[in-house]
């Protein structure tokens, strides 16, 4: 029987992981927003990617500031590996959001966890037994439910496909840097080169944004740190096994901004294709997180 202490603990835990996981869907729907030109002419996906990391550079600098943590030597290999698929996961994610109802996106981004798998194997040397496979495999069923085949929406659904991949194999590079960089040094290492690489290639894009656009540009970079903050927080407050369900509270309210400021109300085959795929997904993590290996849901 729990504590008082550990039943304060836990309810504290899940009061930052609700609010982590509305703060990564709020840049979703933000996302959308510039992209489909609800606050002005659309936005390319690159712009809306340099503003995440320029502005979450900014805000998690200050904290450095302020804290004056004690740095060591970056991996810096593993850094530019794990940023250049974080750049791209995100970007793809923003193009996916823009073109397709904001819950189907998010719900085939926590496939990463079932590339992240398939990745563990010749990356990471690991073995994967049937009940990891049988819970990728059902992952995958509601990714195809998702991906409608012959809809118009297809594409789209690729993308966010693509998406999910990228952020599968960013958790590799992550396991790898978590073993010898403190969470502080690892997320201003990797926005300050993801700042550098999406304003290097948003060049090739680039439109003035309007006052409206900056300051959805500049919450999406603020609200992504705040929720990297707020879910590192109730990782050191919790185990891993009893944080990572929250993650899906984030298809909630996908689902609600969605339905809320754009009107999107989920269909049968999303209801469908998402608790399939949900399920499958959180299987693979639960089990992950008894064998203590890599996948982990978006954001983890």
């Amino acid at each position: 029987m729990k504590t008082n202490q550990e039943q304060r603990d836990a309810r504290v835990t899940a009061g930052l992981m609700v609010a982590a996981t509305s703060l990564f869907a709020a840049t979703s729907v933000l996302a959308k927003g510039l992209g489909v030109g609800a606050f002005g002419p659309a936005l390319p996906p690159l712009m809306v990617s340099f503003g995440r990391f320029a502005f979450a550079l900014a805000g998690i600098a200050a904290v450095a500031a302020l804290m004056r943590p004690r740095l060591t030597r970056p991996a810096w290999g593993t850094h530019a590996a794990r940023t250049l698929c974080g750049w791209g996961g995100v970007t793809l994610m923003f193009a996916a959001v823009a073109r397709m109802p904001l819950p189907d996106a998010t719900a085939i981004s926590f496939l990463s966890p079932v590339f992240t798998m398939i990745l563990a194997i010749p990356l990471l040397g690991e073995r994967v037994g049937p009940v990891r496979w049988s819970a990728a495999a059902i992952a995958l069923i509601g990714a195809a439910i998702l991906l409608r085949p012959g809809d118009a929406v297809q594409l789209a659904a690729f993308i966010a496909l693509g998406a999910a991949a990228a952020m599968g194999l960013e958790a590799i590079f992550i396991k790898r840097l978590t073993r010898r960089e403190s969470p502080l040094q690892i997320l201003l290492v990797n926005n300050a080169m993801g700042a550098a690489i999406a304003a290097t290639v948003a060049l090739a894009v680039w439109t003035t944004p309007s006052p409206p656009q900056w300051a959805a540009l500049a919450a999406i970079g603020l609200l992504m740190a705040c929720g990297q903050a707020l879910n590192l927080l109730a990782m050191r407050r919790a185990d891993a096994s009893f944080v990572a369900p929250f993650f899906y509270l984030t298809l909630i309210w996908a689902a609600g901004f969605d339905l809320f400021l754009f009107g999107v109300l989920p269909d049968g085959i999303s209801l469908i294709g998402a608790a399939v795929l949900v399920s499958g997904a959180a299987l693979l993590v639960w089990r992950d997180r008894q064998r203590g290996g890599a996948a982990r849901p978006p954001g983890a």
